[in-house]
């Protein structure tokens, strides 16, 4: 829809119609609330959609975000949200680069665990590895809590921690209490990937981005556990998007905003001429650094860099593993790490770190169609086809050029699959589906594509920076926005994204804080 609208105010004018927005839209037209929506692109849900990435071929991927881990059961049924989220039985698999062996971590199967640990040579590391986990759990069930409450400061949340699991995960580098922890290179690794997630850093970076990027990816739902969307992460976004409408939002895609004043008055253009529409309050669910840019300021904060390349393929079969042991539905059933130890993620960040590409690329890989055949047509299911979607680690976004984005996106796109091949017992490309023109199912999006496409700064998928998701112990907290960690300079003007204090991820946080900072702000 693109037509203006009938009136020129509103109580709340969000910007941006990501998952995000359209959670505040939803919850504050719920509270009885006229809200407008405005959305650049031609359709809603921003990076949390699906789509026909391979036109013609019967598989619906989710082409950016995939997993979920941080949207909360409150928001799920607050909004009567009607989505499947279904639980991968294994949590990972790792080959070791040059051997035919690889750590399979069964979730249902404790005994079958260890003997992996065994089998690929690193036994003396399965108690001290379930006893991390062990750890984080402990700490997920006391922050987890927490989010959908206004921010708790450090102190009080540290006397919910044991003081040795606070010390270890908050309070230094991540990469001490894997050394001190664990002895083996691969299993090393398979802990460390969690800190860098589109966070392009080393194991001991002394501002701790590493350890608050593992924080968020072991405190989901008080278990840490990723689940899948059952029809792909458009159903996410498409079940915000009905109840968003259903409480009487209006939604308007195909319009692009220009300023945002800071008394609330927004400029947009859309297929019908320009317009100013004028808020109480405006919610910016885009980057801080474009919000920066729509007010006019000089200011916006630490830079964004996202750190990943992401590959969707679309598979005639799961390839064959060099461990012939392992059933292939296994390895691709949960997470799937390819030359990911903790030596090559280190390696891989003083190579981008120097300009270059690293070389093997450290990626991880997603098969969403194992867990959710829905994807795919019946044709394409009983066929045996499997999609896959990898995830780089340790590519920054500053290693692209505009100039030569095209032929990057290309390089990079080898590097990732080679990378892929170098941990199986054939070539990827032998499974690789292709078009009725011959051309491969394989889609490449850069942090660049991220950046021109999605308005993410950098490419950065969390809007810049993580924060820990508490106010430190002398933080103002004396504004409602403040004290939901959505406040910007400007009383009438919120962040509602992946940007604000606790948004990163498909969670609906940045817009569910954004909503209870403006009706705790009216109630005053």
């Amino acid at each position: 829809m693109s037509s203006s609208p009938d009136r020129t105010s509103y109580d709340v004018v969000i910007v941006g119609g990501g998952h995000n927005g359209l959670t505040a839209a939803a919850y504050l037209a719920r509270a009885g609330r006229s809200v407008l929506l405005l959305e650049r692109q031609d359709h809603l849900g921003g990076a949390a959609v699906s789509a026909e990435a391979f036109e013609g071929m019967g598989a619906r991927l989710s082409r950016y975000s995939y997993l979920v881990s941080l949207l909360p059961r409150q928001i799920i049924d607050d909004l009567g949200l009607r989505i499947t989220l279904r639980r991968r039985r294994y949590a990972s698999y790792t080959p070791r680069p040059g051997a035919d062996t690889g750590l399979l971590v069964d979730n249902q199967d404790v005994a079958a665990t260890r003997e992996s640990f065994r089998a690929v040579g690193a036994g003396q590391d399965a108690d001290a590895f379930a006893e991390l986990y062990e750890r984080t759990g402990r700490l997920a069930e006391a922050l987890w809590p927490t989010v959908t409450e206004p921010l708790a400061r450090r102190a009080e949340l540290r006397s919910r921690v044991d003081d040795s699991i606070w010390h270890d995960l908050i309070e230094r580098p991540l990469g001490e209490m894997i050394e001190t922890r664990l002895q083996d290179d691969l299993v090393r690794g398979v802990v460390l990937t969690d800190g860098l997630i589109s966070t392009f850093a080393r194991a001991h970076q002394p501002d701790l981005q590493q350890n608050i990027c593992f924080l968020y990816h072991v405190i989901g739902g008080g278990t840490g556990a990723w689940d899948v969307p059952v029809g792909g992460m458009g159903e996410v976004s498409g079940a915000l998007e009905r109840a968003a409408r259903e409480a009487g939002a209006r939604l308007r895609s195909g319009s692009t905003v220009s300023a945002i004043d800071p008394d609330g008055t927004v400029s947009y253009a859309d297929a019908d001429g320009e317009h100013t529409v004028r808020g109480e309050y405006v919610l910016c669910g885009a980057a801080p650094q474009v919000l920066a840019g729509l007010l006019g300021s000089q200011t916006s904060g630490p830079a964004a860099e996202g750190a990943q390349v992401k590959v969707n393929l679309l598979l005639s079969r799961l390839p064959r593993l060099r461990e012939a042991g392992v059933d292939p539905a296994a390895a691709f059933g949960g997470t799937f790490h390819i030359n990911e130890l903790y030596t090559q993620l280190e390696d891989a960040y003083a190579t981008a770190a120097g300009g270059q590409v690293p070389a093997p690329m450290p990626a991880e890989i997603y098969c969403h169609s194992l867990t959710d055949p829905s994807i795919l047509s019946p044709q394409l299911h009983a066929s045996g086809a499997q999609t896959l979607t990898v995830f780089s680690l340790q590519t920054p976004h500053r290693l692209l050029d505009a100039a030569t984005h095209d032929a990057q996106r290309e390089a990079l796109e080898k590097a990732v699959l080679d990378s892929l091949t170098s941990v199986l017992a054939e070539p990827i490309d032998d499974v690789v589906m292709r078009r009725p023109d011959g051309t491969p199912c394989v889609e490449t999006k850069t942090t660049l594509d991220l950046q021109r496409t999605l308005g993410m700064s950098g490419g950065s998928i969390f809007h810049g920076p993580l924060d820990w998701p508490f106010a430190e112990d002398d933080e103002p907290l004396d504004t409602p926005a403040r004290r939901w960690g959505v406040a910007t300079a400007h009383d009438r003007v919120l962040v509602c994204g992946a940007g604000s204090r606790r948004g990163g991820g498909v969670s609906g946080l940045g817009g569910y804080h954004a909503a209870r900072a403006v009706l705790e702000a009216d109630r005053s």
